[in-house]
Formats: structure tokens, sequence, C-alpha cells
């Protein structure tokens, strides 16, 4: 690891005030399986999150990209979004974009893992270099340093914090073969605590939604809502394939206490109805939603579990408008609303 050292750092809770979001553009090249419908999805979600706060627009070819959103009745020119072009293999910001955290004593810094492709799975060496690319670009405000945290390998979406020293993820996908087998579970949680400045690491050991390939992303399962609240993903009938490992991931959170000793308040969100592409189940989750300034951005699922979802959220961000995009077209890539976006934080 490059040994930049910054004292005490934090790792910044998403409700936090936000600088602006990234997405990475889908391009033909791009492993989507309908692509026309994904571009719609992709301009939704750029005119939700510029009601709020800037946009970063990573992709391949401007021109391409402008021309996607303007089949779309799409206008950029007047709404505070910057594009940087750059190769890329596929389009997950959440897993490939930088990481941000805050120093004690204010300082700025973007730390860049590994991303290989969630465990060697899919192509990654050119998403691998997207963070180092933008950070030359000029992306970031001058004072804002880079921090080469390879070769650890990490997904964004694989972590959750509450931005005041906890951190929350699976033990499937942070000890999965293939990113860091080589470390024991004590060892990872040593290079979490170094990398992000966290007092403890919240594992959970249970929890998995059938036709997600990211061996069980936090960011699918259980969120920090604020530090004394989690919103998860739960499933009621006892038939469906994800029952076990949900309520058994249920059981684990109540257990779970606030650094002060106290139960989180635990909201549950409703399994969307099972959704598939020919035979295979799609990974659908209310919990995939995206915090931005004054905004809650809920993947929907066109279905009146959309609302039973957006009415609990709103209940967990009082103070936050809860918006809903239809992000049907993303999960024919195992994915959701929170997989495409990275945030930054503001004042980078």
């Amino acid at each position: 690891m490059h040994h930049l050292i910054i004292e005490d750092m934090r790792l910044p809770a998403e409700w936090e005030k936000q600088g602006f979001v990234q997405l990475t553009w889908p391009h033909p090249d791009t492993e989507w399986y309908d692509l026309p419908h994904v571009l719609d999805c992709y301009v939704n979600v750029a005119r939700a999150i510029t009601r709020y706060e800037p946009l970063l627009i990573v992709c391949r070819d401007i021109r391409e990209c402008k021309a996607d959103m303007a089949a779309r009745d799409f206008d950029p020119s007047a709404l505070p979004i910057r594009m940087v072009e750059c190769p890329l293999n596929d389009t997950w910001a959440r897993d490939h974009g930088a990481i941000s955290v805050w120093g004690d004593g204010g300082q700025k810094c973007i730390e860049d893992f590994v991303f290989n492709g969630w465990g060697l799975k899919f192509a990654s060496w050119l998403d691998n270099q997207i963070t180092r690319r933008i950070f030359d670009a000029g992306v970031f405000q001058v004072d804002v340093q880079y921090r080469d945290m390879r070769p650890y390998v990490l997904e964004g979406g694989s972590i959750d914090t509450d931005g005041a020293g906890t951190l929350m993820a699976t033990s499937e996908c942070l000890l999965s073969l293939n990113r860091n087998e080589q470390l024991s579970r004590g060892e990872v949680e040593r290079k979490l605590k170094e990398a992000f400045g966290l007092q403890r690491i919240l594992w959970l050991d249970h929890g998995s939604i059938a036709g997600d390939d990211t061996d069980s992303h936090v960011d699918i399962l259980a969120r920090f809502c604020s530090p004394d609240t989690i919103a998860y993903t739960t499933c009621e009938n006892e038939a469906d394939e994800n029952y076990a490992s949900l309520k058994a991931m249920e059981e684990q959170l109540r257990s779970f206490r606030t650094l002060d000793g106290k139960p989180y308040k635990l909201i549950p969100l409703p399994l969307p109805e099972p959704m598939y592409l020919d035979d295979y189940r799609l990974p659908a989750s209310y919990a995939n939603f995206l915090i931005v300034n004054g905004a809650v951005l809920m993947p929907g699922a066109a279905s009146a579990l959309d609302q039973v979802a957006a009415s609990a959220l709103q209940s967990a961000f009082p103070d936050r408008k809860v918006e809903i995009i239809d992000c049907r077209a993303l999960l024919s890539g195992h994915g959701g609303l929170h997989c495409i976006t990275m945030n930054y934080p503001a004042g980078w």
C-alpha cells in the first residue's frame, strides 16, 4: 500500500452532505441484456440526481453519451453535470469507484482498492483503472489526496457505515475466494480498520438473495439509515428460496447493539416479488437505495410493494423525500440503483 499518512481517518455515512454522485455510462460493449431500457433507466437516474446535487458521468465517449441522452429528451448542458472519458469494461460505479475518507484535521482522501470483477467473475482490467484516471483528470479538488490501497480487493457495495466508526459487511463477501482469501477474518478486520479508522465491524454471517453474483453485498441486504437505525430486506414467504437466509440475517440484526449498547431500530423492507430473466431469478432489493442531499432514491419494481417499501424508508428518513425510480432494467445485469452510483462528500 502507498504510505500516505492520514491521522484518525473517518469513513463518512452516505447521509452526510454530498458534493456529487458518479455514474459510469453504459455503451454497446458493456454486458447489458437490454441496453435501450438500461439507458432509459440511467437517464431517469441522472435526472433524479441532478435535482439534488451535481453529477459526474464517466463514459467511453462523450459524444456517444450525449447522443443517448438526446434520444431521451435529456439535455445535460444546463445541468450540473461533468463528463470524463475513460475506457471501461462495465458500469458498476459503486464497486469500481473511489471510497472517500476524511482525516481528523479535515484532510480529504480517496482510497483506490483493487476491483477484480467480484472475485474474478467478470472482466475488470479497465474498470480497475477508472479511479486513478479520473483523479489524474482533475475531477477532485486540488486538496484531495490519492491513496493506493492495492493489492487489497474491496468493492464499495460490500460495506456500509454509520459514519461514527461502525462498519457493516457480510462475511460471505469479504472472506470469499478470489478477493483476499490469503487473509484471515482478523486480518481483514485490521485492514479495514486501518483503511477507514473504524472502531468495529458488524459481521453479517447470514443473508443472501437468489440471483446475486456479488457474494452477498451488504447494500442489497442491510443499510444504515442513521447511527441507530438499520433498514433490511425481509422475506415472510416460507416457500421462497430466500426465506431461511434472510430470516437468519434478521435474527442476527436483532442481536446487534449500537456503540452505547442499545438495540438498533430495525426497519423491514419487503423482498420484491420474484422477477426472472428466462428461468434465472433476478436479485431485486429495495435496500439498494441511494441517499442524496435531501432525498432517498429507491429502486422500484412496478409493484404494489414499491409503496410499502417507500413508506418504510420515509419513516427512516423523515427529513428527506423518498423517490421511486423504476430500475427493473438494471436487474438484467444483476444489480440496482445503489450499485450503479458512487457518492462523494461535499467540497471534494
